[in-house]
């Protein structure tokens, strides 16, 4: 081995047996790094088995479920004649793995094993081949595995006609359960079925054959829509927890549509066999998808619909083992538990949510006192109250929840009043509280408290996190109080907020608006959705106008025409302030000019335009390349736009009509005809090759320009990128002909009018 080698092996096992600190770091922080354990894995096959036995644990630690992880690390035992070994390896992932080579590597090592202990070993190889296809039999990927167990019972000696017959029997059953399956090789076995049954009996076939022709059409249709949904499905994905990445969303929605097809029993079988398949499509659903919470509840609740509680306790049992932290996945099986009257396991989950109590969460506090209360009465929830209020983790809601529950199930408003009143010495500084308890208060309609409770907290409660606490204070006497109490709350509110924000006078002054929130009642407005949507967009311009002011100032002050009468900023002259680009930084478009030729970067482009060019960590979408194909001349008008606050642009669309619409038709003659007659620009090649501009008589200089400005146009117009769209391609070509007709030429197109070719043909334009 090469040093590159033994350097690159070293750094890669010290990485996964945690020497090295740098690697080690990088693996602690992301274990289920897909790419790491496969490269680990293939390392690991170039071991000794002595070595590569450490690798192959810790990487089955990490992903129990990677049964090509488990092929390689059984067949490494069995390559050094481990059998004892190899046993103790299967017998840990054959149930959790239902994936064909898994299991034919198993039924490669019994045959070996086997294989010279005479009929005792024939039995148990058959027995064998038996509980590996009740397994994985029904696998779209198993007929191999059907072939391979015919061939053996096809190859079994027959010393007396009675094993004879059943030895033909057999494989007539076995023949019958795989035709029926829709798998790769139905059709294949089917053939080899026709061709067994017509060897012992044709008289006998016939009515064999006709019996199972239907069932096997029907395996057969099936097999064609089956294969679509499993066809979607990366089978060489290791099982890591949901990220959110692209492919991961495409394998959980490819194995969603799969299990929904299985529920929806195509086949039209029975029961018990619908069953066992949905159950096998879940099983090695969660081989791939074995972190993600909501296949393992789908599972546990399919089994609990059907009937079969015990198998959905299991499943939730597994589920806690993959998935120890999901409080879901536990409130779920507590649910189950006691749906069906098992209480004392109820509460086991409940106390496993729970633990020592030093790290349960506030809300298991207040689920376990809901449970207690359902399963043993009031009493019991109010003594675990108690302890409960000691936890470091008790936060207010533990007491907002109790109070409330014992005020509508006791029925005594004193009993709750005591617990907020409790609750309140410890909780004045959190603004739900206050605000949970003043709702409270509002249903026993103790208006003298509520006032009482709001005056304590705005007097306590740092000035920034009063705010809400001010609104709902202000809510209470619109609809409890009189016109004097109303008026005087919202002004004080109003002197609150303007201590803490910049724009305090601006706070301080009434508005429509403080009449429109003082009259309004949950949807009911007492104006139109128009005024409505007026106010609201005055209020925004209102807190933004002094920034606006600020940004459009020139540096020496504003002019007399800026400031109205009053020498306030008249808003309206800066709001409506035109900022045009600067024309003179703009060449004329070369239409000699290569297709494809990338556009110059522009650092000045502003943020409206180019906002959202950027997704994905930098990764550059469709409007960047729809912005690269502009003309230059676009591109700089685009890059002296002002930046601007507010919505931004539906860019494409904006480009789309830029590239439909004739933009010379107007602005062309009086403005690129002067420029190059006096020369202050050079002037651009025509498609001719000419560079040079003559003066040779008014007429023909007036005819070149014009035959130079329709080039200009036909080739900044072809140049383009078609749209994709049918409706902008027929709006492009009525440009074109409008165009060139204005022009006084006439338009050709050479191919056919229909989408993908109607562009393809040349466009010659001739002038009259």
């Amino acid at each position: 081995m090469s040093n590159g080698t033994a350097e690159s092996k070293s750094t890669t096992l010290s990485g996964w047996k945690l020497k090295d600190n740098e690697t080690q770091d990088n693996i602690m922080s992301d274990k289920y790094n897909a790419e790491a354990a496969e490269a680990l894995g293939n390392e690991a096959l170039r071991l000794p088995i002595s070595e590569a036995v450490p690798i192959y644990e810790q990487l089955l630690t990490t992903f129990p479920t990677a049964a090509k992880f488990w092929k390689q690390f059984v067949e490494a035992h069995m390559a050094v004649n481990d059998d004892e070994a190899t046993r103790q390896v299967f017998s840990r992932c054959l149930l959790n793995c239902l994936q064909v080579p898994l299991w034919r590597c198993y039924i490669r090592f019994i045959r070996k094993v086997n294989d010279k202990r005479g009929i005792d070993g024939q039995e148990e190889t058959k027995n064998a081949f038996d509980f590996m296809l009740n397994y994985v039999g029904a696998d779209i990927a198993s007929g191999p595995v059907w072939l391979e167990y015919i061939a053996y019972l096809k190859s079994l000696p027959a010393q007396r006609t009675l094993e004879e017959s059943q030895r033909m029997t057999l494989i007539r059953k076995t023949y019958q359960r795989a035709i029926v399956l829709p798998t790769h090789h139905v059709e294949q076995l089917w053939r080899d079925y026709e061709s067994f049954e017509n060897s012992v009996s044709r008289a006998l076939a016939k009515g064999l054959l006709s019996e199972y022709q239907p069932k096997y059409n029907s395996a057969k249709a099936v097999y064609r829509e089956r294969k679509k949904y499993v066809d979607e499905i990366d089978w060489n994905m290791l099982a890591v927890p949901p990220s959110g990445s692209p492919k991961e969303e495409m394998q959980w929605m490819a194995w969603n549509k799969l299990l929904s097809f299985e529920k929806g029993n195509p086949q039209r079988i029975d029961n018990a066999s619908a069953n066992k398949r949905i159950a096998f499509a879940f099983e090695q659903c969660l081989m791939y998808l074995y972190h993600y919470p909501d296949i393992w509840y789908d599972y546990a609740q399919w089994h609990a619909k059907s009937g079969s509680t015990d198998s959905a306790v299991k499943v939730f049992q597994r589920a806690l083992k993959a998935l120890p932290d999901s409080e879901m996945l536990k409130y779920a099986y507590a649910e189950l538990e006691e749906s069906h009257g098992a209480i004392q396991a109820a509460k086991k989950v409940y106390e496993l949510l729970l633990g020592d109590g030093l790290n349960a969460t506030a809300l298991s506090h207040i689920q376990f006192i809901r449970f207690l209360r359902r399963t043993e009465g009031v009493e019991a929830a109010r003594k675990y109250f108690l302890e409960a209020r000691k936890s470091p983790s008790c936060s207010y809601h533990v007491y907002v929840a109790y109070a409330m529950m014992a005020f509508c199930l006791d029925k005594d408003s004193k009993v709750a009043h005591n617990i907020f009143e409790a609750g309140l010495k410890r909780f004045m500084h959190e603004p739900g509280y206050i605000l949970e308890y003043a709702d409270f208060l509002c249903r026993l309609n103790d208006d003298r408290n509520i006032r009482a409770l709001f005056e304590r907290a705005l007097s306590s409660l740092p000035p920034d996190e009063t705010v809400e606490v001010w609104k709902r204070f202000s809510q209470f006497e619109q609809t409890y109080g009189d016109l004097a109490s109303m008026l005087k709350v919202e002004q004080r509110r109003k002197e609150a907020l303007s201590r803490m924000g910049e724009d305090g006078e601006s706070v301080l002054e009434s508005s429509l608006q403080d009449v429109l929130s003082r009259y309004s009642f949950m949807d009911l407005w007492p104006c139109s959705a128009k005024d409505l949507d007026h106010l609201t967009r005055q209020e925004w311009l209102s807190k933004n106008i002094k920034k606006k002011i600020e940004i459009h100032l020139p540096p020496n002050g504003a002019s007399s025409s800026d400031r109205s009468i009053s020498g306030t900023p008249n808003v309206s002259n800066y709001l409506g302030k035109i900022v045009y680009p600067d024309t003179s930084r703009m060449v004329i478009y070369g239409p000699t000019q290569r297709p494809g030729t990338a556009a110059p970067v522009l650092p000045g482009v502003p943020s409206t335009l180019l906002g959202n060019t950027l997704s994905n960590g930098g990764a550059l979408n469709p409007l960047n390349g729809s912005i690269k194909v502009l003309p230059p001349a676009l591109l700089n008008f685009a890059a002296n736009l002002p930046a601007v606050d507010g919505p931004s642009p539906d860019v494409d669309f904006v480009i789309s009509i830029c590239l439909q619409s004739d933009l010379t038709s107007a602005t062309a003659v009086s403005v690129a005809r002067p420029q190059l007659q006096v020369g202050s620009a050079p002037s651009t090649s025509n498609i001719s090759g000419s560079n040079n501009y003559k003066q040779g008589g008014r007429l023909s200089g007036k005819r070149k320009d014009s035959e130079r400005q329709e080039d200009d146009d036909t080739s900044t117009t072809q140049s383009q990128p078609l749209p994709r769209d049918a409706f902008k391609i027929r709006q492009l070509q009525k440009a074109r002909v409008t165009s060139s007709r204005g022009g006084g030429g006439s338009v050709s197109y050479g191919g056919s009018a229909s989408y993908g070719s109607g562009f393809s043909g040349d466009l010659s334009a001739s002038s009259g």
